[in-house]
């Protein structure tokens, strides 16, 4: 900036004010927030394991659905004229699409609603002619069954509160519909990462700008409800405290993102003797704390003893999970969970996993 300003007029005195290094937020522990990886390495997924990949081509898919299937047809041999009386080799496909669609959501239950309105729509999807001229009807149907799964999920990514399952829930659907579309049973990801994973880091671009208003909006989470807790944050501390105090011992807390942070920052403030679990998923309030952010304690103070015990579940693709117990020794318990979803679908998938549920009910008071 200097340069720049000098350069256009001579004798400005610069002087610079590096807030940051006094008043900016730091990570003060070095870090010990983070989820390390296998190996050590700290946040980065590094390894490039066949998990890791099928994490990376579902998330093309969610990105845009069609991926998979436009890769195929751009390899589709040109078009030839058919022989009289034979029929388009997208025919089969496209009725069993209609067919399936006439069911509706039902086929993909454990996904949410929107299969029947995603399976009418590839079933009219000039796509379809292409990619069939290209891959064996098996193949086919096994893609097409990807699409839609990853369509309903892309939806539900896309709506206010996205509850997203975890990913064997994805695959049995996604075999399932394989199946009903003409493919014989087998494992749902032979092929995927061959193909989509050409496209995926133009794809996750392209999600990340048709997603704005719901990252934004913090569905992943909401980045404005957390800016406005931490700036007026006493009414939602005060509302379950009142809420806590009307309850029989013994409590136990449970908060999935800022509602991690709010029942964090609620429990340091004050003594709630009937409370006796915390249980954070997902949730930001260590990363708060080592960087100076959380209002109710700065680090290093310790976590007051009226604290009660501390059970934190996250997952490693989980960008917006956190580590407490290299914070707070002997305080937080720190349990992986993986729902086999990239991210952000990881950050909503904690509630439809069943590791999550046992984890809590193993440690209830």
């Amino acid at each position: 900036m200097a340069a720049g300003l000098t350069a256009l007029r001579e004798g400005l005195r610069i002087v610079p004010y590096y807030w940051g290094g006094t008043h900016g937020a730091t990570l003060a522990a070095g870090g010990a927030s983070l989820p390390a990886e296998p190996g050590g390495t700290s946040r980065a997924l590094t390894g490039p394991d066949a998990e890791e990949e099928t994490a990376a081509a579902w998330a093309a898919l969610y990105a845009d659905p069609y991926a998979e299937l436009a890769l195929a047809a751009a390899g589709a041999p040109q078009v030839t004229e058919r022989a009289p009386g034979s029929l388009p080799p997208d025919q089969a496909l496209r009725a069993r699409l209609a067919t399936l669609a006439a069911q509706g959501d039902a086929p993909a239950a454990e996904l949410g609603p929107g299969l029947a309105r995603a399976a009418a729509d590839l079933a009219a999807h000039p796509l379809l002619a292409q990619a069939a001229a290209a891959l064996a009807q098996d193949d086919l149907a096994a893609l097409a069954a990807r699409s839609l799964t990853a369509g309903v999920i892309a939806d539900a990514l896309d709506s206010d509160a996205p509850l997203v399952p975890v990913g064997d829930s994805r695959d049995i659907v996604a075999d399932r519909l394989a199946v009903a579309l003409g493919a014989p049973p087998r494992g749902t990801e032979r092929g995927l990462r061959s193909l989509v994973l050409r496209v995926a880091g133009s794809a996750a671009s392209r999600a990340a700008v048709r997603r704005r208003r719901a990252l934004t909006e913090a569905a992943h989470p909401a980045a404005g409800d957390i800016l406005r807790y931490l700036s007026r944050g006493e009414a939602a501390r005060a509302g379950l405290r009142d809420l806590v105090r009307g309850l029989e011992p013994p409590v136990t807390l449970v908060g999935h993102s800022l509602g991690g942070i709010i029942a964090l920052d609620t429990l340091v403030c004050a003594p709630l003797p009937q409370v006796r679990l915390l249980v954070t998923a997902g949730s930001q309030g260590p990363f708060l704390y080592e960087s100076g952010s959380l209002p109710s304690l700065e680090h290093p103070a310790p976590l007051p003893p009226h604290v009660p015990e501390w059970l934190n579940l996250y997952d490693r693709r989980d960008l917006l999970s956190y580590l407490g117990a290299g914070l707070f020794p002997g305080r937080v318990t720190d349990v992986p969970v993986d729902s086999r979803q990239p991210f952000p679908a990881a950050h909503s998938a904690y509630w439809t996993n069943p590791e999550v549920y046992r984890h809590i009910v193993e440690r209830l008071p």
